[in-house]
């Protein structure tokens, strides 16, 4: 009976466990085997359990679920599915479904089930941590070149978990994101061409080894973010590609199936056997390993139709645009499902376009993500960075323009790992000038991200301002956290994600227009940005102070809204940040002078290329 309800919910698009179902079912008398092959002419099952010689698999309905039952299989033998196409194609595909798989550059899957693992996170999983009035400060990590031994092999999930810990904690981020580790071939790909949806990567250990990764950092109060790709897969001839040799998990068409610009396959989300797939898969990560959200990769290769191809008159959908309405009806059911049966986890879009309402509610004709990357202000803001200071005046909207939809959608600010590959430069290195001015930079380009409104995502390295860019064959470049500028940096990183952390008028209304105030933005000749952001009471408001310029501005006047003593809780020119403590006073007092706008002022020194953060005692 249960088998008949996982067939029916399964062809439904409506299975949430179909992990439960489908692939293998150990156990020491006997171990189940099932995947779905609609078109295949043949399956047989070959694996170290009968010396890779085929067992045939019984096909158990109409729509192609194809099951076998075998005794004398052990934990950890490999296995494959050898697929014979109504053609007389014979592949040898590993398991769509399996946990565990060989490490690369062999690619079966291999029989396993997950022990029962003792979690610790009562406490942490009792609540949501990261919602609009929260702080949220990501730590951005590929596990196989944050850190590794000496010989470069990689560090496990348990040797990494500890050292995360250690480190993220000293410097005050509550979140981690890691890059996609299900299983995949290529370790160029990073990740984001898998074959094991299901399959935790075996380069850094077991399943087991990664919730004890997981439990570890929500045991020291550490976020886990994911990073998901479900909208495309690899095509090396072991995984979903032509499964049963026919399109089975991608379109059928082949304009709507190739992804050129990746060399990659797009899933068929009209499918209803492929939504069970990817659902199921989202909450497999986020139940059966407790991670905290899910980073949902290239949102817009699943929302266009067109998007990354040559134009084509038959890219259309029935209403004649561009859109691709499974996958926006995919998406919105991947939001809705999560937030009825994990609401304490969060899900977070990276869509590069200008698409209204990623954010939004369904009932508002959104997509229903808890967060959008912002792209436009990454781009306007690492476009301006790159500027030469003296020309940085006639750039100035790109530092002003994005507060003019910052409150559109609910976003996080990120410099990913995606800005600092492919010829684009480490972040220091987009900053023109001596090493002394690319060090001030920094810290101004710091200081905007962590003071202007949304939730914030770093790449690991950019704290201590990395000097190559991230290869990810190697282990960052920790030495230079021991010397300038990479240790000047990350001493000024860690200070102020502290401040982040602390003060909540940095998050406590980063859904809402009344959190933030501009004293002065329209400043071009000075390239001088100053203004408010503003908690719920207002002992929490912040001033904000950033000198994009090469200039030491002496005396410098800035409106403020009372007549109080402000206290400097940052000054990025301190001498402990490898700056000249120019411009350090501590304490300012308001006169009744008017300035932009304000019945009051201070007036400070700004010296060049510096952010400085005050706070009004009442």
């Amino acid at each position: 009976m249960k088998n008949n309800i996982d067939i029916y919910l399964f062809h439904r698009g409506e299975h949430r466990k179909t992990y439960d179902f489908l692939g293998v079912h150990y156990s020491e008398e006997k171990t189940i085997f099932r995947t779905w092959a609609p078109n295949a002419k043949k399956i047989e099952l070959v694996g170290d359990f009968n010396n890779w010689i085929g067992v045939p698999m019984v096909k158990i309905n109409n729509e192609g679920i194809w099951e076998v039952e075998v005794k004398n299989v052990r934990k950890l033998d490999r296995y494959k599915y050898k697929i014979e196409s109504q053609k007389g194609l014979v592949q040898y595909k590993s398991d769509p479904y399996g946990i565990y798989s060989e490490k690369r550059p062999n690619t079966a899957s291999v029989v396993y089930k997950i022990e029962d693992f003792l979690w610790k996170d009562k406490k942490w999983m009792g609540k949501k941590h990261f919602s609009k009035d929260k702080p949220l400060n990501i730590y951005e990590v590929h596990l196989g070149s944050w850190k590794q031994k000496e010989n470069r092999e990689f560090l496990n999930y348990k040797e990494l978990a500890k050292e995360l810990v250690k480190y993220v904690k000293s410097m005050n981020y509550n979140c981690v994101e890691i890059l996609p580790i299900n299983e995949h071939p290529l370790d160029d790909s990073w990740g984001y061409q898998g074959t094991g949806f299901f399959s935790t990567t075996s380069r850094y250990g077991t399943p087991e080894d990664f919730m004890y990764f997981v439990n570890y950092l929500h045991c020291n109060e550490i976020g886990v973010i994911l990073d998901w790709v479900p909208g495309h897969f690899c095509k090396d001839e072991h995984g979903l590609y032509l499964f049963d040799g026919t399109p089975t998990y991608e379109y059928s068409w082949d304009l709507l199936r190739e992804n050129h610009e990746w060399g990659t396959a797009n899933f068929d989300f009209s499918r209803n056997e492929v939504r069970s797939f990817l659902i199921s898969n989202a909450l497999y990560w986020l139940k059966e390993f407790h991670i905290d959200g899910l980073r949902v990769d290239a949102v817009a290769n699943i929302i266009y139709l067109d998007y990354g191809k040559k134009s084509h008159p038959n890219l259309k959908n029935e209403y004649g645009e561009n859109i691709n309405l499974s996958g926006i009806n995919f998406l919105r059911e991947l939001n809705r499902v999560i937030k009825k049966e994990v609401p304490r986890a969060i899900t977070i879009a990276e869509e590069s376009t200008a698409w209204y309402g990623v954010t939004k509610l369904e009932n508002e004709n959104g997509l229903g993500f808890d967060y959008k990357w912002n792209m436009g202000w990454m781009n306007d803001t690492l476009s301006y960075i790159k500027e030469d200071p003296i020309f940085r005046g006639g750039n100035h909207k790109k530092l002003t323009f994005p507060m003019l939809y910052a409150y559109s959608e609910n976003y996080i600010l990120p410099f990913s790992h995606d800005e600092v590959v492919h010829g684009k430069k480490s972040l220091i290195n987009k900053i023109p000038g001596t090493l002394e001015e690319k060090l001030g930079n920094l810290k101004a380009l710091y200081g905007y991200m962590i003071t202007q409104p949304g939730k914030k995502l770093q790449f690991m390295g950019n704290e201590f301002a990395h000097y190559l860019e991230w290869r990810f064959y190697e282990e960052l470049e920790w030495k230079i956290t021991k010397e300038a500028p990479g240790k000047y940096i990350k001493r000024f990183v860690k200070d102020l994600n502290k401040i982040y952390l602390k003060e909540k008028a940095l998050w406590e209304k980063d859904s809402s227009w009344d959190g933030f105030q501009w004293i002065d933005g329209n400043n071009e000749s000075t390239s001088v940005i100053s203004y408010y952001r503003k908690g719920k009471k207002i002992e929490d408001d912040l001033i904000i102070i950033i000198n994009f310029s090469g200039v030491n501005w002496e005396k410098y006047r800035i409106g403020v809204n009372k007549k109080i003593k402000y206290k400097e809780i940052l000054n990025s020119n301190k001498n402990i940040y490898g700056g000249h403590d120019e411009g350090n006073k501590n304490i300012y007092f308001s006169e009744k002078v008017g300035w932009h706008g304000f019945h009051y002022s201070i007036e400070l020194m700004i010296p060049a290329f510096s952010v400085f953060i005050l706070k009004g005692e009442y």
